[in-house]
């Protein structure tokens, strides 16, 4: 249960709720306990060490059960603070409208991506791809449309990351990224004709009309010694070159050692 605290005010509601909750817990125990040692007449003599067994049997109990109650409930806040540090974490790297990885996610998922290839002895590859004329898209169709656009091509990595176990994201603006291990460059070059090709098959505008939407792609690979920084430079430049060769096709740069 989601507890609703922004204010001082809110504050002390909630404490003196926990007061009062605790003070009838207190008198219900210390009764019942009460009824247990001395019995149900008010006119029963009480020894002095009745009264000494109460007050150590309700002082034990009643520390016990409020201290349980109080550990319990302050686990389960705990439990909702770090849930919503996750969520919080997670919305920080993940693009809002396409579901994919954001550049601060991006960033960090490949570098770590990239220092496993580097132990493995694998290849990396990095792919970078923008959407062609999509300004001319969103003044044409408006940004609605545009907005389409960006998730459909945006589905299109997704599935290609999930038959190629590759790190896609959309990385600013209709700039998308992906980072792909162990390829050779046939198969990177591969990869990334099938991505061309896909993004170029998909329907835009009504889910029956197909709105031409076309992408460019750069990448680069290398066999060793990885630097993201690097890579997505190179990428970009294959990218550059695929935008000035005509568009809609890819690119590949050698990345400097």
């Amino acid at each position: 249960m989601t507890i609703k605290i922004e204010t001082r005010a809110d504050v002390l509601r909630r404490t003196g709720k926990v007061m009062a909750i605790a003070a009838l817990a207190t008198a219900v125990m210390s009764f019942t306990m009460g009824m247990l040692v001395f019995g149900r007449s008010l006119a029963a003599p009480i020894t002095v060490g009745q009264m000494q067994l109460f007050g150590l049997t309700a002082g034990v109990f009643i520390s016990i059960a409020l201290s349980g109650a109080m550990s319990w409930r302050a686990g389960l806040l705990m439990l909702e603070l770090a849930q919503t540090r996750r969520e919080l974490a997670l919305m920080s790297q993940t693009d809002q409208l396409t579901g994919l990885l954001n550049r601060r996610g991006f960033d960090a998922e490949a570098a770590a991506a990239l220092d496993r290839a580097q132990t493995d002895g694998a290849s990396a590859a990095v792919l970078m791809c923008d959407i062609d004329h999509f300004k001319s898209i969103n003044d044409r169709y408006g940004h609605e449309i545009g907005d389409k656009v960006l998730v459909e091509i945006a589905d299109v990595l997704r599935q290609f990351a999930v038959r190629h176990g590759a790190l896609v994201a959309r990385y600013g603006g209709e700039e998308f990224a992906a980072v792909l291990t162990g390829l050779s460059h046939e198969q990177a070059a591969h990869g990334a004709e099938q991505i061309r090709r896909d993004c170029a098959e998909r329907t835009i505008l009504d889910g029956v009309t197909q709105l031409p939407v076309t992408i460019s792609i750069g990448f680069t690979i290398r066999e060793s010694g990885f630097d993201l920084g690097g890579l997505m430079r190179t990428a970009d430049q294959a990218l550059y070159m695929a935008k000035r060769h005509g568009r809609d096709r890819v690119e590949h740069a050698r990345d400097a050692a």
